[in-house]
C-alpha cells in the first residue's frame, strides 16, 4: 500500500471560503483586551430570529477569536456585550444615546457603563440595527480598533442597497466567473443549504438588505407556483438577516405562459393577471420587495412592442404591487436595433422625457455608464438630469469586461469615481453620491445596486481578491462617499493581515490594479474593445455582426486619419446631454480630461498630448504601462511570500500570471491591430507584437465562461 505523508495543517488549510468573517485566534494583549469586553452576551428577552442570528455571529466570532464563546446573560454584568434597543431595554434611555438619527437601520456601538457595569453597549432602533452593529463591533475587533474607547454610530445613507444575481434556473450565471449559482433550484424547496446562510451572513455584514435572485434575462416559470415554492424558501433564510427577496420578471410572461394573447400594459386584462401573480407572491413571502424588469433591451420584450412607453409598463407593474408595499425595479439599460443614434444618448432620450411620469413605487435603474460597464466611463448622463425619478445606480461586481476572476482588478476605485463625479446638474456640487442617496432632488426612496460576482467556487467569487469588490461594493453602498482606498485597507485586516508593512504592501496592488487594466485594455477613452459574445480578451477588428453596436469598430473608429468616438457637436453630440459646464468641458479635446479623450474624441494619430507625445505614441505607452504594472503586482506579491498561507499566495501568484501574460496578449494583439489601419510605424524602441494581425485573429474561446444565456422560452 502506498504510504502518504499527512500533514496535520492540511485540515487547516486557508481557501478563502470565510470571506472576510474570518474568525483566525488572537495572540497576546489583543486577545486578552477581547475576552475582558466579551465575558457574556445580554439580549433582549424572548428573541427574534434577527437577534439570534446577531448572537450566533458573536459565538462564531469569538470562539475563533478567542477560543471560547461567551455565555448568555439574563442581567446585565461586568464585561458583557449587551444588545439593546430603546423599547427592549429602557434602562438605555438614560445614557442618551443619539439614537434618533440613526433610523430604522443604524447602529451605535460604544464601550461604556450600564448599571455600573462597564461593558460593550450595541445600540439601535431595530433589531436589524442591532445586526448590522454587532457585524461592525467584529470588524472593530479584527481591524484593531482600541475596544476601551470604542465610539461608533452609523446610519445607511441609502435605503436600499442591493445585490442583483445574473443566475439562471439551470444554475449557469450569466457573466458569472465563480462556477455554478449559489442557488440549487433542483433541492429547493425543500434543501436550505448552509450555503444561503452563509451568503446571508456575509452580506448582512456589508448592510446589503435585498437581492434579486435570477437573471435579468428571465424565464417566465419564475412567478409560477413551484417556483415561488422555491423563492419562498430562500426569503426564510434571508429574512433574519434583514435581506429582502426580489425577482427579475419577463414582460411577455403572460403571453408565453399561455394565459393571455396580449402583454399591452394599457389592456385591463394584463393589469388583472399581474396583479394576481402579486397576491399570490404575497401570500407565500409576505415581504417580497418587487420585480425588476429589463425591458425592450438587446431583443427582451416590452410595452414598446405595443408601441406603449416605458413609463406605462413600469406603472402598470407598480399598480399591481402597489397594495403589498412592492417596488418595481425599471432598468434604463435600453437600445434599439432599429435606432441609428449613437448608443451613448439612447437611454437618455427615451427616460429623460418620461421625468416625473413614473409612479411612486417605480424606481429607475441605471448602470454607471451610458455604454456597459466598461473598465472605465464617463457617469451616465440621466443622473442629475431627471429630478423627479427616483433613480438607483447599477454597478457591476463581476467583471464582465475586466478580465473575469483571473485578472486582480479592485473596483473601489471605480465606483468612487463615478460617485464623485460631479454632475454640475442643479449647481456645481451636485455629484453623483448626492443624486442617488437622495440629497439632490429629494427622492422618497433611493437605492445602489450591483451586478453580483457569487458562486458556487470555494472563494465564493472565483479568486480571493474578487471577494473585496464584493466587500467594497457593500461597504459604499452603506455610505456612498467613503474612501475605497480606507474600504480596502479595512478588507485586508480582515482577510490577509494586521501587520502594517503587509496591509501597505497589498494596499498598494489594489489601488493601483483597476487603472493597470484600463491601460493594457482601454486606455484613454477607448471602450468595448472586446471580443464579442464572451467578452473575453481583445477584439477590435471585430466589425462583421449584425447590429452596429455589437462591433468594437463602432466605438473606436479607428482608420489611418484618427480614432475615437466623436460625441461632440460634430458628431453624435452625447456630449450635450451632460450639464453646459460639463458639455463644455467635454466638446474641447484640450478640456476633455484624458482618461475620456477618446471617448469624445475622434483625434489625428499625430495628436499632441499634454506629454509631448503624439496620441499614437501615447496609446502605446499606456498598453505598455498596463503591462509592467502587472508585472510589478507580481514581483511585489512574491516578496509576501513568507506572510501570507501558502495556498492563497500561490493561488494568487498564478492568477497574477495569468493577468501578466493576457495583459501582455491584449497589448500585442491592440498594437497589431491599431498600427495596420493607422499604417504607422511603431515608435522607436517599440517592442513589436510577437504574432501577426492574423494569428491574433484567429484565436478562438467558444467555451469561455460567463455565457449563461439561458434557453429561449417555450410557448
Amino acid at each position: 500500500m502506498l504510504a502518504l505523508p499527512l500533514n496535520p495543517a492540511w485540515g487547516f488549510e486557508e481557501e478563502g471560503y470565510d470571506l472576510w468573517l474570518r474568525y483566525r485566534p488572537l495572540e497576546g494583549p489583543p486577545r486578552e483586551k477581547v475576552e475582558a469586553r466579551a465575558k457574556a452576551i445580554v439580549v433582549p428577552k424572548n428573541p427574534s430570529l434577527t437577534i439570534l442570528a446577531a448572537v450566533a455571529e458573536l459565538h462564531r466570532g469569538l470562539s475563533g477569536l478567542v477560543g471560547r464563546a461567551p455565555v448568555l446573560a439574563g442581567e446585565v454584568e461586568e464585561g458583557a456585550v449587551v444588545l439593546a434597543t430603546p423599547a427592549s431595554m429602557p434602562a438605555i434611555k438614560s445614557l442618551k444615546l443619539p439614537l434618533a438619527g440613526l433610523g430604522a437601520e443604524g447602529y451605535l456601538v460604544r464601550a461604556t457603563k450600564l448599571d455600573g457595569h462597564k461593558v460593550t453597549l450595541i445600540a439601535a432602533n431595530s433589531d436589524v440595527g442591532l445586526l448590522y452593529g454587532t457585524f461592525a463591533w467584529l470588524r472593530a475587533v479584527r481591524t484593531g480598533a482600541n475596544l476601551e474607547k470604542l465610539d461608533e454610530q452609523s446610519a445607511p445613507k441609502v435605503h436600499l442597497r442591493m445585490l442583483n444575481h445574473w443566475d439562471n434556473l439551470d444554475r449557469t450565471v450569466e457573466r458569472g466567473y465563480a462556477g455554478e449559482s449559489i442557488w440549487d433550484w433542483w433541492t429547493l424547496p425543500e434543501v436550505k443549504d448552509q450555503r444561503y446562510v452563509d451568503y446571508a451572513r456575509a452580506t448582512a455584514s456589508l448592510g446589503i438588505n435585498g437581492t434579486v435572485l435570477n437573471n435579468v434575462n428571465a424565464r417566465i416559470e419564475i412567478v409560477t407556483a413551484p417556483w415561488i415554492a422555491k423563492v419562498k424558501a430562500v426569503a426564510e433564510v434571508l429574512r433574519p438577516y434583514g435581506i429582502k427577496v426580489y425577482l427579475a420578471v419577463r414582460w411577455s410572461t403572460p403571453v408565453e405562459l399561455g394565459d393571455l394573447k396580449t402583454a399591452d400594459p394599457l389592456d385591463p386584462k394584463v393589469l388583472a393577471w399581474w396583479k394576481e401573480r402579486a397576491e399570490a407572491i404575497y401570500a407565500a413571502i409576505p415581504d417580497f420587495g418587487g420585480f425588476l424588469v429589463k425591458a425592450n433591451s438587446e431583443g427582451q420584450p416590452g410595452p414598446q412592442d405595443y408601441e406603449r412607453s416605458h413609463a406605462d409598463g413600469a406603472n402598470m407593474l407598480a399598480k399591481a404591487l402597489a397594495p403589498h408595499g412592492g417596488l418595481v425595479l425599471w432598468r434604463a439599460f435600453v437600445y434599439s436595433a432599429h435606432d441609428t443614434e449613437d448608443r451613448h444618448k439612447q437611454a437618455y432620450t427615451e427616460f429623460k422625457a418620461l421625468d416625473g411620469k413614473f409612479a411612486k413605487n417605480v424606481i429607475v435603474q441605471v448602470k454607471n455608464g451610458a455604454i456597459d460597464f466598461q473598465p472605465r466611463e464617463p457617469f451616465h448622463p440621466l443622473f442629475g438630469a431627471v429630478p423627479k425619478t427616483p433613480l438607483f445606480m447599477e454597478f457591476q461586481i463581476t467583471k464582465e469586461y475586466l478580465g473575469f476572476a483571473t485578472h486582480l482588478a479592485y473596483l473601489g476605485p471605480m465606483y468612487e469615481e463615478v460617485l464623485q463625479d460631479d454632475t454640475h446638474q442643479g449647481g456645481k456640487g451636485t455629484t453623483v453620491a448626492k443624486v442617488i442617496d437622495g440629497r439632490a432632488h429629494g427622492y422618497k426612496i433611493t437605492g445602489v445596486a450591483a451586478v453580483a460576482n457569487t458562486g458556487s467556487h470555494r472563494t465564493w467569487c472565483g479568486s480571493h481578491f474578487d471577494q473585496a469588490n464584493w466587500y467594497a461594493f457593500g461597504r459604499m453602498a452603506w455610505d456612498p462617499e467613503a474612501s475605497s482606498e480606507a474600504i480596502a485597507r479595512e478588507w485586508i485586516e480582515q482577510t490577509f493581515s494586521t501587520d502594517p508593512r503587509v496591509v501597505k504592501a497589498i494596499l498598494a496592488i489594489m489601488m493601483e490594479s483597476r487603472e493597470a487594466v484600463v491601460d493594457y485594455m482601454t486606455p484613454l477613452g477607448l471602450h468595448h474593445v472586446m471580443a464579442t459574445g464572451h467578452h473575453y480578451g481583445p477584439g477590435p477588428w471585430v466589425s462583421n455582426l449584425k447590429r452596429p453596436e455589437w462591433n468594437p469598430v463602432y466605438y473606436h473608429q479607428a482608420d489611418k486619419n484618427g480614432i475615437g468616438f466623436d460625441r461632440t457637436a460634430s458628431g453624435s453630440n452625447a456630449a450635450s446631454q451632460y450639464a453646459p459646464a460639463l458639455a463644455k468641458r467635454f466638446s474641447d479635446p484640450k478640456t476633455t480630461p484624458e482618461k475620456y479623450l477618446l471617448w469624445f474624441h475622434h483625434l489625428p494619430w499625430d495628436y499632441k498630448m499634454p506629454s509631448g507625445r503624439t496620441l499614437w505614441e501615447e496609446l502605446i505607452k499606456r498598453y505598455d504601462r498596463g503591462v509592467d504594472a502587472v508585472t510589478g503586482f507580481r514581483a511585489r506579491w512574491d516578496k509576501l511570500k513568507d506572510d501570507i498561507d501558502v495556498r492563497r499566495h500561490r493561488e494568487v501568484a498564478t492568477f497574477l500570471a495569468i493577468q501578466e501574460r493576457e495583459a501582455q496578449w491584449w497589448r500585442d494583439a491592440s498594437i497589431a491591430y491599431f498600427a495596420s489601419v493607422s499604417k504607422r510605424p511603431l515608435p522607436k524602441g517599440t517592442i513589436p507584437p510577437p504574432l501577426s494581425l492574423d494569428e491574433y485573429k484567429s484565436l478562438s474561446f467558444p467555451y469561455a465562461p460567463g455565457r449563461g444565456l439561458p434557453p429561449r422560452p417555450y410557448y
